[in-house]
């Protein structure tokens, strides 16, 4: 039987007790917004440490939103998946896809971290959580980004993903935790009972109340 969660909480919960070693280790969470910064900041607080977000917005198939062909991160370098062609993304259709994306994390960055930058991972242990991997084309791009600022250590930790998707994130992480891998994978939500979509107002209000902890 595969895992149900009850929610991202009790998610986060479950996936910071396989983080345990690196309790204490004041590791940086970095969460994939918007469904994992909840399930970011119940982990953070579990290893006593620091949560940030890592922005990517995945390119959705021409005509199909819901169905991932890569992903972009901030720096507008791109990952994208040999499907793509398959389903009628020309060149120009991903250039238009990527630059709207980039435009789309441009103004949620300004309204996510307004007063500071990203957190600096160069040289700390940093952990990317997901709230789950269907194709693992964001968490590609994550990891990516991160891998470029240079930490200590990059771990990818989710709490359910596809095999195929956990096979394409291995070569970008140092280590990768992830609770559940089911063989009838469909969708994330299917493993949770509750997957309500998270706002732009809860990240900032949990961004903000990790920061003043921090401080």
């Amino acid at each position: 039987m595969p895992m149900v969660f009850s929610d991202r909480i009790d998610a986060g919960r479950r996936l910071a007790d396989a983080l345990g070693a690196w309790r204490g280790r004041h590791p940086l969470v970095c969460a994939i917004p918007r469904g994992a910064v909840p399930m970011g900041k119940v982990v953070a607080d579990a290893l006593g440490g620091e949560l940030d977000v890592v922005l990517t917005r995945k390119i959705p198939a021409p005509g199909f939103p819901e169905f991932a062909i890569g992903a972009v991160d901030e720096s507008g370098w791109s990952y994208v998946s040999d499907d793509a062609a398959r389903v009628g993304a020309t060149r120009d259709y991903l250039d238009r896809a990527i630059a709207a994306e980039r435009e789309t994390m441009r103004r949620r960055r300004e309204q996510y971290t307004p007063i500071r930058p990203p957190i600096d991972p160069a040289g700390r242990d940093v952990i990317v959580v997901d709230d789950g991997l269907a194709t693992g084309a964001t968490m590609i791009a994550a990891l990516h980004a991160l891998r470029a600022r240079a930490p200590a250590r990059l771990v990818c930790a989710v709490p359910v993903a596809s095999y195929e998707a956990l096979e394409r994130v291995r070569p970008y992480a140092d280590e990768v935790v992830c609770l559940d891998v089911p063989a009838d994978f469909r969708a994330v939500g299917q493993f949770y009972a509750d997957f309500r979509q998270v706002e732009d107002d809860e990240v900032v209000a949990l961004l903000r109340e990790s920061g003043a902890k921090e401080r």
